[in-house]
């Protein structure tokens, strides 16, 4: 089975998975919020597609660790991935920076900044997620 890595922000979810060996995380997508019924049914999709038995949410603590709104909104997302998919595992990973380091890496590849707003949130997602995968990584 995969590991699906999120990026939960209010307008998107950047989506990333893991090779099947748990190693490498791929960016898949970016899901542009539309509605609750909508967002979890293109969820659903992605994660039955994958066959990811594993959510890896992004929790974007402050700098200070202490638990802020946008945090607090991640935690409620969690809770609703962990009720509608029953089975799959949710856990809640420290990604403060991480869309700071995806910025950076697009800025190095010298990308444009429309192409940069298209796919940051994906690359986000693939941050925490290959974080979340090297931090359980057993040699």
């Amino acid at each position: 089975m995969r590991l699906m890595g999120l990026d939960v922000g209010t307008r998107t979810i950047g989506v990333a998975v893991s090779d099947v060996m748990g190693m490498i995380a791929n960016g898949v997508e970016t899901i542009h919020r539309t509605s609750p019924t909508k967002d979890f049914e293109r969820l659903e999709i992605l994660i039955k597609q994958y066959g990811a038995d594993t959510l890896v949410v992004g929790y974007p603590k402050n700098m200070n660790g202490s638990i802020g709104e946008r945090a607090k909104a991640c935690e409620q997302f969690a809770k609703e991935l962990e009720q509608r998919f029953q089975g799959v595992k949710v856990i809640l990973w420290d990604e403060r920076l991480s869309t700071v380091a995806a910025q950076r890496v697009l800025i190095e590849a010298d990308m444009s900044r429309n192409k940069r707003k298209k796919v940051v949130d994906t690359v986000a997602a693939t941050i925490i997620l290959q974080n979340y995968l090297d931090s359980v990584k057993k040699y």
